[in-house]
């Protein structure tokens, strides 16, 4: 599946956020990237506005443009608030479920882990890292000595991140269910759906 793969830091920097790669280079240094960056201070428009917002949690979840599109566009069609609900299914899709449990240190090295046949959803192999989990679903890593030995390895570097209230985990037994669909308050704080929302409406 296509994904960026091209200078994580650099769009932590263009952002003015850690959402890639490490934070050690936004902290050296808090200016966009390229030659003009450390001088540059531009007003932003009401479209790039929205478009920066739109890229940032794009990135955040390392999907294309299209892809993105898409769940906006089930998101939109469904009951409720659309721009909560569209960051409820990008929640809510297995590889970023599997990054929030623990399991992988970041949401590409979790998509990963769920390609590769790592993961099991109610005791069947899911390898396809959109899949959106539900309320009352068990996701548990795959019983053989390889895929308990990354989890056991990523559970351990990991340990001082808090599980959000929506999934409750057993690391014991290298398990999890999802107790209920994520609140607005326990899905990412540093963006404003509702202007991706605007963004979108004017096409």
């Amino acid at each position: 599946m296509a994904r960026y793969t091209g200078p994580t830091t650099r769009i932590s920097r263009r952002f003015g956020q850690h959402l890639l790669g490490s934070g050690k280079a936004l902290e050296r240094r808090g200016y966009p990237p390229g030659q003009h960056g450390p001088k540059l201070r531009r007003k932003l428009s009401e479209y790039a506005t929205g478009l920066n917002e739109k890229q940032k949690l794009r990135y955040v979840y390392g999907l294309l443009e299209r892809q993105f599109r898409r769940v906006f566009e089930i998101a939109k069609k469904e009951r409720g608030v659309t721009g909560e609900r569209f960051l409820q299914l990008l929640e809510t899709r297995l590889d970023s479920t599997v990054y929030l449990l623990g399991l992988a240190k970041s949401r590409a090295a979790a998509r990963q882990l769920v390609n590769h046949g790592h993961i099991r959803v109610n005791g069947h192999k899911v390898d396809i890292a959109s899949y959106n989990v539900r309320p009352g679903e068990v996701i548990e890593v795959k019983n053989t000595p390889a895929s308990r030995q990354i989890a056991t390895r990523n559970l351990e570097e990991n340990r001082i991140r808090n599980v959000p209230g929506w999934l409750a985990l057993d690391a014991e037994n290298f398990k999890a269910t999802v107790v209920r669909l994520p609140t607005r308050e326990e899905m990412t704080q540093d963006i404003n759906e509702q202007l991706i929302v605007e963004f979108y409406s004017r096409f």
